[in-house]
């Protein structure tokens, strides 16, 4: 029985991983999309390792892509369980899928930028949101909540009057925001709809329901589930 229990637990491996819509995860029990989950495989050393692109070998351990289910995952000592004491994961797993997940944001965004689909200051991105063009705003962590507040305050204007909803983000650091966008003094930002755009924003939405579990796939606007997934 804990055989067959255990075995529930880890898919058969890559192409089992791929045919699967839903994987039970870890730490709720609960069968879950698996574009809203998270991947892991047991490395020969014992350490847990995030298989965030899905193609790592192995039998492969699910869990539901945020930060309070691994936590819960990790405490409750799944892992171990489910790779039958071949494998354990403590609190640096939290930041080591923290980190790939905000980098993996953080090059989405840079690509966009290389490919001229966002553009930074108040004055652009208001323009970009009265336009109809913004599908999303980007605020430095550390930057001026009163010009964040009038940016969002507009965008929920437009909203109200029948226009497209746009996620306001603050997941960044300025720091951060200069780096991914080659550019000094980032606050705010906004992301310019294109037929890409759609892919770069979702990995920003991932990173927001890692951390706050509370935005869901189809958000994104202008993109299936399914066209998300298979970028």
């Amino acid at each position: 029985m804990l055989a067959r229990m255990e075995d529930a637990d880890t898919d058969e491996g890559l192409a089992a991983a791929r045919r699967a819509p839903q994987r039970t995860c870890l730490a709720t029990r609960e069968n879950v999309p698996v574009e809203r989950m998270l991947r892991f495989v047991a490395a020969p050393d014992g350490a847990v390792v995030p298989d965030l692109a899905r193609n790592l070998p192995g039998r492969g351990a699910w869990v539901s892509a945020s930060r309070e289910a691994l936590e819960k995952a990790i405490k409750q000592k799944a892992f171990s369980r489910a790779f039958r004491g071949k494998a354990q994961a403590d609190a640096r797993l939290l930041e080591l899928v923290d980190h790939l997940i905000e980098r993996s944001a953080l090059e989405a965004l840079s690509l966009a930028n290389k490919a001229g689909r966002i553009v930074t200051g108040n004055a652009k991105v208001e323009s970009a949101i009265v336009a109809g063009k913004a599908i999303a705003i980007y605020h430095s962590a550390d930057g001026s909540a009163d010009g964040k507040r009038k940016l969002d305050g507009l965008s929920r204007r437009i909203e109200a009057e029948g226009g497209a909803k746009i996620p306001s983000l603050t997941l960044f650091t300025g720091s951060q925001l200069d780096l991914a966008l080659g550019r000094p003094n980032v606050v705010h930002a906004a992301l310019l709809a294109s037929p890409a755009s759609g892919g770069f924003l979702e990995r920003s939405l991932r990173l927001k329901r890692w951390r706050d579990g509370d935005i869901a796939l189809g958000d994104v606007p202008g993109k299936s589930n399914q066209e998300l997934e298979d970028e």
